[in-house]
């Protein structure tokens, strides 16, 4: 089950990736948070990018480097926690993107986020 479930978060975390670097890159720009644009030399655009090709890396690497898998759990759940702003910011200014174009919709958004942190570091536990 885990294998499955890691295979399964591997092939979404590529997907999601590759969409914030093409089809998806306006629509992933309302959940980059204001602030990240003004404290660093990156437009949202570029923020957008660079966390699709991190996406893609870590998707990748559940697949490509099983002896690592625990710690790639680990990074994946923080990667989880460390974009869960971008969902509070587009929850607080009311940003429409991906369909979430209520306020009810976006503050649903905001309880998957812990259930992404669980299965990243679920599927990439090693059980005893």
């Amino acid at each position: 089950m885990r294998t499955i479930a890691r295979w399964t978060l591997a092939a979404a975390m590529v997907f999601a990736g590759l969409s914030h670097m093409f089809w998806a890159r306006k629509e992933f720009q309302a959940q980059v948070p204001d602030w990240t644009t003004e404290a660093t030399p990156l437009d949202k655009d570029a923020v957008v990018v660079a966390s699709g090709v991190v996406e893609v890396m870590l998707g990748a690497s559940l697949v490509v480097l099983p002896a690592s898998r625990s710690r790639l759990g680990v990074i994946l759940a923080g990667f989880f926690v460390a974009v869960f702003p971008g969902n509070i910011e587009q929850y607080t200014k009311r940003r429409d993107g991906f369909s979430l174009d209520s306020d009810r919709k976006r503050l649903v958004r905001l309880f998957f986020q812990p259930v992404l942190v669980a299965w990243a570091y679920w599927s990439t536990r090693t059980p005893r």
